[in-house]
């Protein structure tokens, strides 16, 4: 029976000699991948995190800007609203008719209908500007992050 550095011959059966200092080498080599690829995964992991902490961020300072913007807006609304409502109110103590009442009345609440659908227009342009402000940089995140998942 002989035997060879790679082999050992028992009976009729042959078996491989286990190489220690190549295992170890393969061993090494691997763990060296595992914690290159470790690596590699924690900067991208990082950098992603970093990149939302910012999206986010923008999108607090846009909801923080527009929240103030609308609530700017309907501060005015209501005060343009208080003050037509009195100035009504003095028309209609100085009425000197029925007729002339129905006239104010009438006349008043045209232009408050009017002014509601104004306002209403307004409060809709600062919310539809808002969500988008808001959203543009999340928006920005999860296509990115698509677009990182189909490369990969």
């Amino acid at each position: 029976m002989s035997k060879t550095k790679t082999t050992e011959t028992i009976g009729n059966v042959e078996f491989p000699s286990f190489d220690a200092s190549k295992a170890t080498d393969q061993f090494r080599t691997f763990a060296e991948k595992g914690v290159e690829q470790s690596k590699e995964a924690y900067a991208k992991l990082k950098s992603s995190a970093e990149e939302t902490q910012k999206a986010f961020e923008t999108s607090y300072k846009s909801a923080r800007a527009a929240s103030s913007e609308l609530s700017l807006k309907t501060i005015a609304a209501f005060r343009a609203n208080a003050e037509a409502n009195f100035a009504h109110l003095e028309a209609l103590v100085g009425a000197r008719s029925l007729s002339e009442v129905v006239e104010l009345q009438t006349s008043f609440l045209r232009n408050r209908v009017e002014l509601g659908v104004a306002q209403a227009k307004d409060f809709q342009a600062i919310a539809t500007k808002a969500a988008e402000e808001v959203s543009r940089p999340l928006k920005g995140m999860v296509e990115k992050t698509f677009q990182n998942f189909k490369a990969a």
